[in-house]
């Protein structure tokens, strides 16, 4: 059975070259072409493809919108979003409503219709550079701090007093500081590190 495809997109001749596209694989057949979202959502329920291929920036609803609405009126199509947009917002708005891969309108016919198909045998197709964007998003996340990194300059400077065996007097002396203030400090690091006491402090000050 031929992969049943439909277009929405708000410029004519994009849909025309799409639609040429598409009809020279013969394992896909174009349904239907639409020039925004509220017809598309209004269709395709009707006509039901196998995969829709979307554009993002459409008149009236977005198409990130109207990936949504169709996920929850025919959950079982495929929606591929087909865009010159690379901002990684709206690359994961869109796979947050529900599409099934993110392409570029400038990659070669054969790998939109190889990404048509992966689509519709359980795939999830992404343009390479897009899928460069998401590993490099991934990459940029901060690993978590551990809990001595969450300690201020001057609470790390006490804290290895103490673990040295200095007593809050001369922790004070060495650092100019009134020895209510060491308290004060002291009270902060076992609250941030979770412990009771000094020598809890220091050995998870230590990593023991």
């Amino acid at each position: 059975m031929k992969i049943k495809v439909s277009i929405v997109d708000d410029h004519a001749g994009t849909r025309v070259n799409l639609l040429k596209v598409l009809q020279s694989a013969p394992e896909l057949h174009c349904l239907h072409g639409y020039p925004d979202g509220e017809t598309a959502l209004r269709e395709i329920p009707k006509n039901l493809p196998d995969v829709v291929l979307m554009d993002i920036r459409l008149p009236g609803m977005s198409g990130i919108e109207c990936v949504a609405k169709l996920k929850e009126k025919v959950p079982q199509i495929d929606i591929l979003m087909l865009t010159t947009y690379e901002e990684s917002d709206l690359i994961f708005e869109s796979l947050r409503a529900g599409a099934t891969g993110y392409l570029l309108k400038n990659m070669p016919p054969a790998e939109l219709i190889n990404a048509v198909v992966q689509a519709r045998t359980g795939g999830s197709p992404l343009s390479m550079r897009i899928a460069r964007k998401i590993v490099g998003h991934f990459q940029e996340i901060k690993k978590p701090q551990s809990e001595t990194e969450a300690l201020t300059k001057r609470e790390q400077e006490i804290l290895s007093l103490l673990a040295k065996g200095f007593l809050y007097k001369e922790i004070a002396d060495q650092l100019h500081i009134s020895i209510n203030t060491v308290r004060v400090h002291v009270q902060k690091v076992y609250e941030k590190l979770h412990v009771h006491s000094r020598s809890q402090a220091i050995m998870r000050f230590l990593g023991k």
